[in-house]
């Protein structure tokens, strides 16, 4: 009989840590990794860490300029690993909770949204790109991106044999998502298109990239050659704004998630149903979805423009 010692916690954290989507978890381990860092230069202790400790740290992210999103990550990434431990969460304090609102009142500001890659502006961008490997990639990236609405994350997750041939067009599989985190799945169909033509982009870099299996978008190198890695989401930001600065527009104002906000704002702009929309976004509620439309159409859609 093995004496070998078990230790009777191990699957429960690891279903703990099942829990979560896996950028969330990399996200909390980056952010834990900041605050552990924090408390070790402040000499204090970070597990189990006292409310006045973090509520410090907290106004101390706040005073450096972070972010109030990011600050509020950092609570839930803290909060997160007091759990996993059995702890009581320092951030249940009232006195964690009132700086936190402090925070958020005082850094108050409109937030920053992304301006959508539209089917017309998608169509300059595309003149643009090299007839190179990396440009075939980069044009089936937007394309596909755009006619599915991919997050970046579903994009550089997206493997070949998730992509299933239909004559039509193509589904996308998706084993999870972030609207998905219990990994239920789902389809997501891209049709062939006549102007775009998205699948046409897909099979043009397959086909020129020699994949047969795996990773879907991948690294290109400078000399041409194709990578077995799957690109990074900061990739995929930095080949959006690329292509859209050739074009001769602000870069700064486009990011990895222009294309998904882009497919939306265009499908509502031709007066699609909303629903089916959210169907096609896999957003769970439709105020959701309502974010992602950057139509500037205040006064065309006004309800009372048929009888003001």
């Amino acid at each position: 009989m093995s004496t070998e010692l078990v230790d009777p916690m191990a699957s429960v954290r690891a279903f703990i840590e099942a829990e979560k989507a896996s950028n969330t978890r990399k996200g909390y381990r980056t952010d834990w990794a900041d605050f552990t860092t924090w408390c070790t230069v402040a000499d204090v202790q970070s597990l189990p860490a006292e409310p006045a400790t973090v509520a410090r740290y907290l106004a101390q992210l706040a005073d450096r300029g972070r972010k109030s999103s990011t600050i509020q990550r950092r609570v839930s990434a803290i909060r997160s690993a007091h759990e996993a431990a059995g702890l009581e969460p320092p951030t249940n304090a009232e006195g964690v909770k009132a700086t936190m609102r402090g925070i958020r009142r005082t850094l108050r500001s409109k937030p920053t949204r992304k301006k959508p890659t539209t089917a017309a502006l998608l169509s300059k961008v595309l003149e643009t790109l090299p007839n190179t490997l990396a440009g075939l990639r980069d044009r089936a990236i937007l394309l596909v991106g755009f006619g599915a609405a991919l997050r970046r994350s579903e994009l550089i997750a997206l493997q070949l044999e998730e992509i299933d041939r239909r004559p039509a067009g193509i589904l996308i599989r998706l084993a999870s998502s972030k609207s998905d985190q219990e990994g239920k799945g789902t389809e997501i169909p891209v049709p062939n298109g006549k102007t775009l033509r998205p699948v046409e982009a897909l099979d043009a870099w397959l086909a020129a990239a020699g994949i047969a299996a795996g990773a879907v978008f991948r690294e290109v190198d400078r000399h041409g050659r194709v990578g077995a890695r799957a690109l990074s989401g900061r990739s995929i930001a930095r080949i959006v704004k690329r292509a859209i600065k050739a074009a001769g527009l602000d870069e700064a104002a486009f990011s990895g998630h222009s294309m998904r906000a882009g497919f939306i704002t265009e499908a509502l702009g031709r007066r699609a149903d909303p629903m089916m929309v959210k169907k096609q976004s896999r957003h769970v509620k439709l105020d959701t979805l309502l974010i992602y439309d950057r139509r500037d159409n205040e006064l065309e859609d006004h309800l009372g423009g048929e009888f003001l």
